[in-house]
């Protein structure tokens, strides 16, 4: 989700997760590093931004300090000119105390749907390293969201803190992953499985020398949207 970073076109997610996963990262995306949502998307992250904090009676210099986004950059993204990072989206769902989905809903879906992989929408860290792909339409607010995750060879992805009660249930299908959960740390192989509170920060770390692939499973506690 994380969390599954500072732009996050979402690029989301997490983002996660979505992931937040790399609260270290920059504001500023630079497309040609990694795949982030187009221009349609930005557009949608921005008024979903605006209709959230507008609801809150929150003005954009109190979510740039409970967020820790500056407020030119929240204003970028509200009128659909910036591209947020996984980690930048990340902070301000946090901040919002909403999923990361909230962000991209367009409106409900009926009947099957269908995710095209060659018409993915994949939230990336600025320098590419960490990818997560939203298994599930951004159509409505959720309290679980399904993701792909992929980390490459000897990368690490950074996550802040979810909001309170937020679950994540990770497997590792391809690769070595070690979780660090606060200041725990689990090794985990290909089949390997991990469930553990993610409102304390956390971080995917891959010790190996081939992309690690997970899919991870995040519940919210309490309503979203």
């Amino acid at each position: 989700m994380s969390e599954h970073a500072e732009s996050q076109r979402p690029s989301v997610a997490s983002p996660a997760h979505g992931c937040d996963h790399g609260a270290n990262h920059a504001e500023t995306l630079s497309p040609e590093k990694h795949s982030d949502v187009g221009d349609d998307m930005a557009v949608v992250v921005g008024a979903n931004l605006r209709r959230l904090r507008t609801q809150r009676s929150l003005p954009l210099d109190g979510l740039a300090k409970v967020s820790g986004v500056s407020r030119a950059m929240l204003s970028q993204i509200e009128l659909g000119k910036s591209t947020p990072t996984i980690a930048l989206l990340w902070k301000i769902a946090t901040a919002l105390e909403v999923p990361i989905s909230t962000f991209l809903t367009r409106g409900a879906a009926t009947g099957p749907y269908v995710m095209s992989a060659a018409n993915a929408k994949i939230l990336a860290s600025p320098e590419g390293t960490f990818t997560s792909r939203a298994l599930f339409p951004f159509d409505v607010s959720r309290k679980t969201e399904f993701y792909e995750l992929r980390l490459r060879a000897l990368a690490v992805e950074e996550a802040e803190p979810h909001p309170a009660g937020t679950v994540e249930n990770l497997v590792v299908t391809n690769g070595v992953v070690e979780v660090g959960v606060a200041k725990q740390r689990f090794l985990l192989a290909t089949g390997d499985a991990i469930l553990f509170e993610a409102d304390v920060p956390h971080s995917y770390r891959n010790p190996g020398d081939t992309e690690a692939v997970m899919y991870l499973v995040m519940t919210y506690a309490g309503t979203v949207g």
